[in-house]
């Protein structure tokens, strides 16, 4: 499930030759809205009249479709607070985010082909931490493509995804690199390349899921549950949601256990299965309850019809 964002980008209009809302002087409207860190909630027009030629740049968002309308190449961009350093939407911290996990992917991936070329087992720490850079980068790619009214510089879900969730990773490194002076215990259940080639198809392929699910709801997909239903809040039914009730639940879950069979981890493995089938499994008893709610039989229908994909959660 996911509900319809009514928020937008504040945009210029076309020209009438009168500075009416100039890129230093958002409307009233957006004014208020960039005091709270955030974009208006309605489409706020502006016009700039142009002092070389007739071509008044303009451009509006358009909600529906997702995307501009019309873009001229010198239009101004209106004053928000929210794009400065400190704000939601910070533009330097998204370069920040994005250039660090851009030089982690680079290094990771030399690393691993080089190490597991020259026949050190260590190469799985690397590899690991490829797969983490490839997670994070998409999730804020996928949401600026896609979602664009709801995308913040905390989309990586680099440091928003509570300490749950960096103790996991932290722990599955740290078995890496001890089971690295144990060679015994690191080959155990291990079958190269079979393992190695399983745990990259789960990688791979639920990471697809996950990102095709994000785009499929497209400015209805929500990273946190909804609590209360708005006018405009829509079940997505169609696509990958077709075919799997929580397709986003099921990429993360399959990804994340492909990820410990990729690097061979046994304890994390288990671990992983147990800590992230308990919390879909509560998450999405709790979730489906609000989604009765507010569709009711249709929502009923769609569960009956609709697997989850993750083991013994109907």
């Amino acid at each position: 499930m996911a509900r319809k964002s009514t928020s937008s980008s504040a945009a210029p209009a076309a020209s009438t030759g009168v500075d009416t809302a100039h890129k230093d002087n958002p409307s009233p409207a957006s004014t208020a809205a960039a005091t709270h860190g955030e974009p208006s909630e309605t489409l706020v027009t502006y016009t700039k009249a142009s002092e070389d030629s007739d071509d008044s740049p303009s451009y509006r968002f358009d909600l529906e479709h997702n995307r501009f309308q019309t873009r001229y190449r010198n239009g101004p961009v209106p004053y928000d607070p929210c794009l400065l350093p400190n704000g939601s939407r910070s533009l330097s911290s998204i370069g920040k985010q994005a250039f660090c996990l851009g030089l982690v992917f680079a290094f990771t991936i030399s690393a691993t082909a080089w190490l597991a070329n020259e026949g050190y087992t260590i190469w799985r720490l690397p590899a690991f931490f490829s797969c983490l850079s490839i997670f994070h980068f998409l999730e804020f790619y996928t949401t600026a493509t896609y979602n664009v009214p709801r995308c913040r510089a905390e989309s990586f879900l680099i440091f928003s995804n509570g300490w749950h969730y960096n103790t996991a990773h932290a722990l599955a490194t740290l078995e890496i690199i001890i089971s690295s002076f144990f060679p015994q215990y690191q080959s155990a259940l291990v079958y190269p390349p079979y393992t190695i080639a399983v745990g990259f198809l789960l990688v791979f392929a639920a990471q697809v899921v996950r990102s095709v699910a994000m785009a499929t709801a497209g400015t209805n997909f929500n990273h946190t549950p909804v609590q209360t239903r708005k006018e405009d809040h829509e079940l997505v039914t169609q696509g990958i949601y077709s075919f799997l009730r929580h397709p986003s639940y099921f990429g993360f879950f399959w990804w994340a256990l492909g990820t410990q069979v990729l690097v061979g981890n046994k304890v994390c493995l288990v671990g992983y299965l147990i800590v992230l089938w308990w919390f879909f499994y509560r998450r999405i008893i709790a979730e489906e309850s609000t989604l009765v709610k507010f569709f009711g039989e249709d929502y009923e229908n769609f569960r009956k019809r609709t697997p989850t994909g993750i083991p013994f959660i109907r």
